[in-house]
């Protein structure tokens, strides 16, 4: 937890890759994203690029993917610290998906885990908790 206010993204981060994969049952998931995270004004703004298309899916099932891995980068940043301020665009370069194991569930966490590789990236690992030696 930080005690220092902070401005999400704090620069630039481009090509940010988040893969989800659940194979362990039925129903399986996949989910592989490239972001973008630009600095821009308070709130988040959600573009998608032409590059993120799918050929042979129809363009609303691609959509619905789009939607969902919106949904799961909204919930992540809802849940930052209280004095981190989201001033961010968020840019969908591409994904991949599987032709049975992709769904929006599994969209909606690569989101989630987007905004996880995203901060990392920008500050860096959270602290690990210390061992209390007495």
């Amino acid at each position: 937890m930080t005690t220092e206010p902070r401005t999400f993204p704090p620069r630039p981060l481009r090509g940010v890759k988040a893969t989800y994969a659940r194979q362990a049952s039925c129903p399986s998931h996949f989910a592989q994203v490239v972001v973008d995270f630009e600095p821009w004004e308070e709130g988040v703004e959600f573009e998608v690029a032409d590059t993120s298309g799918v050929p042979g899916w129809p363009p609303e099932w691609v959509s619905e993917l789009h939607e969902a891995f919106g949904s799961g980068v909204r919930e992540e940043l809802a849940e930052l610290d209280p004095g981190t301020t989201v001033a961010v665009a968020v840019v969908l370069r591409s994904i991949k998906v599987h032709e049975v194991d992709s769904n929006s569930l599994a969209f909606r966490h690569a989101g989630r885990l987007a905004v996880r590789n995203a901060l990392v990236e920008a500050y860096g690992p959270p602290p690990r908790p210390r061992r209390d030696r007495t």
